[in-house]
């Protein structure tokens, strides 16, 4: 017996099944300060090349980063690893949701010749959550990691990670593995945590973060957090504690925009003047660097930010000693 597929009739997977059944939510018309420019320049095209020609994901493809033409024409991107389906549900997030595939060992060696190829002085990794892994991809993390040291020496490493819930000893290994920068993002205030981030634990997140600097002082660490989903002022503020209890370095803090009408909707958009007004708050409190604006993201400007970090490290270090 012959079974003919008809490949035409069928119909695409659903990139967020678990959305389907949501009403449709209203789409605020963006003001001003939030509209950027189409991805058109050369040096978009080019590390667009680059990416395809390795294979490889992007989140800055996959969440639809409103910052992709201007980082791309810098040659700057976020490689996203270990596939780009996730097993977790944010209700944030643009990135597929499902079962995904098994991991591809080539990968490591993949993103480390196109960090080689493009001349990357900092790169940036992430990943999906992989919640199906025994150790939540924690040693594909650490390979990548040891392929761009072998490959691009010169080249600092920034990684993005899941929070690894439920993995025993997987931080450890990412942390061996001496990223320059560890940045695992809280993503809002613990009260939007069933609403927004349901698979997390906020808690949890804090003592992840409080953990690396436990294991490896040298390491940098970094957290960021969308606004314009609900959250009242003294709850981002109470939130900057909590990181600062975990002696967290760099705080990110941007505007968040609905990827489609079955997301969380945006509760309104945040002027640059109360942006500001966060991060003038939050340097009080004791971060090295903090980026707060509409449209910063955890991986926008992340080389110069690298840079300020290390400024800023060396000049508290200098204060410490000349108050001794």
């Amino acid at each position: 017996m012959v079974t003919v597929l008809d490949t035409v009739a069928l119909k695409p997977r659903q990139r967020h099944p678990e959305k389907a059944h949501r009403p449709d939510q209203e789409i605020l018309r963006k003001p001003d300060w939030i509209r950027v420019r189409a991805p058109v320049s050369k040096g978009y095209a080019e590390t667009r090349e680059i990416v395809k020609s390795h294979n490889l994901v992007t989140v800055c493809e996959e969440a639809g980063c409103p910052n992709i033409g201007e980082c791309w024409d810098k040659k700057h991107a976020t490689f996203m690893i270990m596939g780009e389906i996730c097993t977790r549900a944010c209700a944030f997030c643009n990135v597929s949701t499902g079962m995904p595939l098994p991991l591809d060992d080539g990968e490591p060696e993949r993103v480390a010749e196109a960090v080689a190829r493009m001349g990357l002085k900092h790169v940036v990794v992430t990943s999906v959550d992989r919640d199906d892994l025994a150790d939540g991809g924690a040693e594909h993390f650490a390979q990548v990691i040891r392929a761009i040291r072998k490959r691009a020496p010169g080249t600092t490493i920034e990684i993005l990670t899941p929070d690894f819930l439920r993995k025993p000893a997987a931080l450890e290994v990412v942390v061996e593995a001496k990223p320059d920068v560890f940045n695992h993002n809280l993503e809002t205030v613990p009260s939007n945590y069933l609403t927004v981030r349901p698979g997390a634990r906020y808690f949890h997140s804090i003592r992840l973060l409080q953990r690396v600097k436990e294991l490896d002082r040298t390491i940098f660490t970094k957290s960021g957090i969308m606004v314009g989903l609900g959250e009242e002022r003294n709850e981002v503020l109470q939130l900057m504690d909590d990181l600062r209890s975990a002696d967290v370095d760099f705080l990110t803090i941007g505007q968040y925009l609905q990827p489609t009408r079955k997301h969380h909707p945006v509760i309104r958009f945040v002027t640059p003047d109360e942006f500001k007004s966060y991060e003038t708050v939050a340097l009080t409190k004791g971060f090295l660097v903090v980026s707060s604006s509409p449209l910063t993201r955890s991986s926008h400007h992340a080389g110069d930010d690298f840079q300020r970090l290390r400024a800023a490290r060396e000049a508290h270090l200098a204060r410490t000693a000349a108050q001794a």
